[in-house]
């Protein structure tokens, strides 16, 4: 047989094996052009995300020349068309667990985690491959998500499953290998964004396991690669005083550099292209790409989406994210600063220390001074468009707490703050303003619970820390109770507990719900 023919036959074969790979240059939305666009536009699946993670059984310009040629017949069905050029990935996976109406919910997520475990090695689509194991939040979510994938470890940690977490993290350090940063997950329409830094969280994490020297050692190169990331653009900005910003730095008014969340690209987001096209037709903003950068900036924050992006708290239209220095995340940088100067201590590099220390403080130093918001008596993002603070007054406002940053008299007045106006029956609020985004009233999240919980008892509110914990630990075993699933979010303030909002359905699994609930619940039996 011609050497042509096996080719071709291979090819083929791999082609039903793995799918087609979309370039990781190019996201699904790049490579397939005006198909795309219809698509999406046209709502061929009900969630946007649907149609991006499907694998095409050709090549992105093949599926294209046909669907032009298609689409001219009178009988042209787009959904048909769709569903015979591309197919839906199967995890390889064997779920371990069945579930039982007796089963406790601590026990429900310690045998989730068979069901949330993903490997993928070879790129399928839009799915990047990865060498290692990983866990995935769940529902829609069924990639290796950044900032989700923390608050899995928690429970992984909890569970004993330090090699799958070990794993997740030399992902991370492949993928800031390959791309420079950590991306919001594995998917080419991820690769423009990251997600709030969380890594060096990671480090710490399983440095209580395998040793601190050797952990911080390991992923050194990897934290300082991550740092370059959010920083690249400094220079830019402390040589040319004109430009307050550039990329994901800003210079405030003392000359200190910052960060902003943002997004090397102006487009609609691939995932959700349709909504951000009705959210540009309903805005009165004639600079669309702003618009559409603010969008994929506040996806960036995790916070998707949130009145504390909006200049009027009840219209998304009004998003502005990237003329934001969020707290939240100038704190979490404080951390990774932090943690890079102590693995240079360990390392006996006292000048390499001193530099990321020097630059922790003054970061501090500013987050205390830009940051405060003394009319509010909280913390809140600074708009440095207008010089001044949002006044927002959110769940972010207590990572200064969860940082170590904050002076006792700002704990003091945060703490107060938050038992009187975000403590509810079932946990706290993430912010005071109810206008149906699900980052916003009355919905809780285990993250937040966890930063928030964590943030009190480093300054000695334990008693407000386990009410809270309580307070949210009983809202996931009410939920438990009648739905039998440990799901994203939740409604605090309502008896029924199951959160709304958002651009999608609820969804269950679910990652950083089992995580936090399996910590939390942890430290009962300790």
């Amino acid at each position: 047989m011609p050497a042509k023919s096996v080719s071709h036959k291979l090819k083929t074969a791999l082609v039903k094996t793995t799918g087609q790979l979309i370039s990781p240059s190019k996201s699904p939305d790049e490579a397939l052009g005006d198909f795309f666009l219809e698509v999406q536009s046209r709502q061929v699946y009900d969630d946007g995300k649907t149609f991006v993670d499907l694998i095409p059984k050709k090549r992105a310009n093949q599926i294209v020349k046909e669907y032009r040629l298609a689409q001219k017949d009178p009988n042209f069905d787009l959904r048909d068309f769709v569903s015979r050029h591309f197919y839906e990935f199967m995890p390889d996976r064997q779920p371990e667990y069945i579930f039982s109406p007796t089963v406790s919910p601590r026990e429900h997520a310690r045998g989730l985690w068979s069901e949330l475990r993903r490997r993928n090695r070879k790129d399928r689509g839009s799915l990047i491959a990865l060498p290692h194991e990983y866990v995935v939040p769940g529902g829609r979510f069924s990639e290796q998500f950044y900032w989700d994938s923390y608050f899995i470890m928690l429970g992984l940690a909890a569970d004993g499953h330090w090699d799958i977490m070990h794993g997740m993290m030399q992902n991370y350090q492949y993928m800031i290998r390959k791309f420079g940063f950590i991306p919001t997950a594995n998917r080419t329409y991820f690769l423009s964004r990251s997600q709030p830094p969380f890594f060096s969280h990671m480090v710490k994490l399983m440095a209580g396991h395998r040793g601190r020297t050797r952990t911080y050692l390991e992923f050194l190169p990897s934290m300082v690669a991550e740092y370059r990331f959010w920083m690249k653009g400094r220079r830019s900005v402390n040589e040319h005083l004109d430009h307050q910003a550039f990329a994901r730095v800003v210079q405030m008014p003392n000359g200190v550099i910052l960060n902003r969340y943002y997004d090397n690209k102006t487009s609609p987001r691939p995932e959700s292209l349709r909504e951000d096209l009705e959210t540009a037709e309903r805005s009165s903003n004639a600079n669309k790409e702003k618009l559409f950068l603010d969008l994929r900036a506040g996806a960036e924050s995790g916070w998707d989406f949130s009145s504390r992006w909006f200049r009027n708290s009840r219209d998304i239209e009004s998003i502005h994210t990237t003329d934001l220095v969020p707290v939240d995340l100038n704190c979490l940088l404080y951390q990774l600063e932090t943690t890079i100067a102590e693995t240079y201590q360990l390392l006996r590099q006292p000048l390499l220390k001193r530099k990321f220390q020097a630059f922790a403080d003054k970061r501090a130093q500013t987050i205390l001074r830009y940051c405060w918001d003394e009319e509010e008596q909280f913390f809140c993002d600074y708009d440095f468009r207008e010089g001044k603070s949002t006044g927002r007054v959110t769940l972010a406002g207590v990572f200064p707490l969860y940082a170590k940053i904050a002076t006792s008299q700002q704990a003091k007045a945060v703490a107060e703050r938050l038992e009187q106006d975000f403590l509810k029956d079932g946990g706290l609020i993430t912010t005071l303003v109810d206008n149906g985004q699900q980052w916003d009233a009355p919905n809780g999240w285990a993250p937040l619970h966890w930063t928030t919980i964590q943030g009190l008892r480093a300054y000695g509110y334990y008693t407000l820390a386990d009410d809270i914990k309580q307070r949210w630990m009983h809202s996931t075993e009410q939920v438990f109770s009648t739905k039998h699933k440990m799901i994203e979010k939740y409604d605090v303030a309502h008896e029924s507990r199951v959160g709304g909002g958002g651009e999608y359905p609820l969804q269950d699994g679910f990652g950083w719900t089992n995580g936090v609930y399996a910590a939390l619940r942890d430290e009962d039996e300790k």
